[in-house]
């Protein structure tokens, strides 16, 4: 596997945007089985796997880089500028020792350290070559506020001259137009791997909720309905089973069902309906989407989720499905509710009592699975929150991003 090295003026756990990114990159690429070198101004170690090389005249804080900006700012080049380059360029080249490949973030497109721009520019013109990938989150040459501060020639023109053998990457779209515009490159040239999000980490996940979400493949699927039950008859999961298997027939996608509970320990025939319930998710085709959590504790002991994990598992699922043929009150409504996700719950009294015309109802005994199965459906694809959730799920994932548009800059692809 490539050494990667990571250059910015500061890094984890120095709290940013580029910094928050460096982050993720990084253990991404060390799950992945890189080898990983964060280099930087400010920061420290933030992950064991990580190699975290520190020196502040690679940042953009210290007095020797401020005295130095100060004077390009005003347009002086002085010889303390080029004494700082050759500081940071001995420093750099051990820092970049073994290093098939840098990414370089904002340093070549920001002047908070002209000196480090400049000795890295610099490392490509030995015999030993170290690719840079530079990714552009800020261009100093197209923001107005800093147009004061930059001047013609060198070094503020290696911010708006491509450099050599560098492959450019950008955040956004928007990003990339302003970015080949400025540097007369073609569009498809420049790269955009946007931020993403870890759900685990942003939505407060168990270790449980990581297990499943991970094992199931769940943050892949186009749909997750939740049937929070003990597996008893007058849950009526067979119910759920069936709408599921005619959701995935209807519209082709991958819709997934979890059930959350274990048998029931107060009736000797559940044994009897769990089984019957296997039987039925087999014939139907939809062993690998009907999910029974209750299968997946330790040893002979079944799953059962604790009360922060539930939280996780409504706050994850696309929709509540409440089949029930009898229930006192219907907590799981009011859980949904909460939640934000919608309730397609059975048609009896406690239910609309507690749901009221806030739930979609129907009949649990007389529906028809395939026409249930056409209203979810119906309703969860005209709803904006839930196209958003989907999308940001499947595209938007930190792992999913590394995989598909980071690893191939890596390996320059």
């Amino acid at each position: 596997m490539k050494r990667v090295a990571i250059l910015h003026y500061a890094s984890p756990p120095t709290v940013g945007g580029v910094e928050s990114t460096i982050a993720y990159h990084a253990r991404g690429l060390a799950d992945l089985g890189y080898a990983v070198r964060v280099i930087s101004g400010s920061g420290g170690e933030f992950d064991p796997r990580i190699e975290s090389v520190i020196n502040p005249l690679f940042g953009s804080s210290v007095p020797e880089v401020l005295s130095v900006k100060r004077e390009l700012d005003q347009g002086q080049v002085t010889e303390a500028f080029w004494q700082l380059v050759d500081k940071i360029r001995s420093s750099l080249h051990e820092a970049l020792k073994e290093c098939d490949v840098c990414i370089a973030h904002n340093v070549t497109s920001l002047h908070k350290n002209l000196a480090l721009t400049q000795a890295l520019v610099s490392t490509g013109n030995g015999s030993r070559r170290t690719r840079i990938i530079a990714w552009a989150h800020d261009l100093a040459w197209t923001n107005a506020q800093y147009l004061p501060e930059l001047h013609s020639g060198a070094p503020w023109d290696l911010l708006r001259q491509p450099w050599p053998n560098v492959r450019y990457v950008t955040v956004s779209e928007a990003r990339r137009t302003e970015l080949a515009e400025l540097l007369g490159v073609p569009y498809e040239h420049i790269a955009v791997v946007v931020p993403g999000v870890d759900p685990a980490r942003f939505l407060h996940w168990t270790p449980t909720t990581t297990m499943l979400a991970e094992r199931l493949n769940l943050l892949d699927a186009d749909g997750l309905l939740l049937l929070p039950a003990r597996i008893t008859r007058r849950k009526n999961i067979e119910l759920g089973v069936k709408i599921l298997h005619a959701m995935r027939d209807l519209s082709g996608r991958d819709y997934r069902l979890i059930v959350t509970g274990p048998p029931g320990p107060h009736n000797p025939a559940n044994p009897g309906y769990l089984g019957e319930l296997l039987k039925l998710r087999q014939d139907l085709g939809v062993e690998e989407s009907a999910h029974f959590l209750y299968a997946y504790g330790e040893g002979d002991q079944p799953l059962i989720p604790d009360d922060d994990t539930m939280a996780n598992l409504f706050t994850l699922a696309d929709a509540l499905l409440f089949p029930s043929t009898q229930e006192g009150f219907g907590i799981p409504i009011i859980e949904a509710g909460l939640a934000g996700i919608p309730a397609f719950c059975a048609d009896i009294p406690p239910l609309r009592r507690t749901g009221q015309g806030d739930a979609l109802y129907f009949d649990p005994v007389k529906g028809a699975p395939r026409d249930i199965a056409a209203n979810i459906i119906s309703t969860l694809e005209v709803n904006a929150p839930h196209r958003l959730r989907v999308r940001v799920r499947k595209q938007y994932r930190w792992d999913v991003l590394i995989r598909n548009h980071l690893v191939p800059l890596v390996e320059g692809k």
